[in-house]
């Protein structure tokens, strides 16, 4: 499958899971918002993904590096680097998704010391 079609739905599957984990936090929909856009956004999932890629498979490791060297939209350097890196955790997660969701969990289990409210 396409890289950019594995973030894709790994931007959806992301998204969901944090979703699913803030609607316990508050029935405020302004501070559900504030919370979950903090966690699935660029510079968050760039972070995620820098933690977690000492545990990742050698597979895993090639979908990340491909996904990292995609050819992105994105006009400023500074941006660029966190927007490659986030396009390759996204990446990561829409083919753990699809092919493996058990270690999708376990990459889930991996990062949720990270996941604060």
């Amino acid at each position: 499958m396409n890289l950019r079609n594995y973030a894709y739905l790994g931007d959806a599957v992301w998204e969901l899971y944090i979703r699913e984990k803030t609607i316990h936090q508050t029935n405020n929909a302004k501070t559900l918002h504030k919370i979950t856009t903090t966690l699935v956004k660029t510079q968050f999932q760039s972070e995620l993904l820098h933690k977690i890629e000492p545990n990742l498979t050698e597979e895993e490791t090639d979908i990340v590096k491909r996904a990292r060297n995609l050819p992105i939209p994105v006009g400023r350097r500074n941006i660029q680097t966190e927007y490659r890196q986030a396009t390759a955790f996204e990446a990561l997660i829409g083919m753990c998704y699809l092919h493996n969701p058990q270690r999708l969990n376990e990459i889930y289990n991996l990062l949720a010391p990270e996941i604060t409210f």
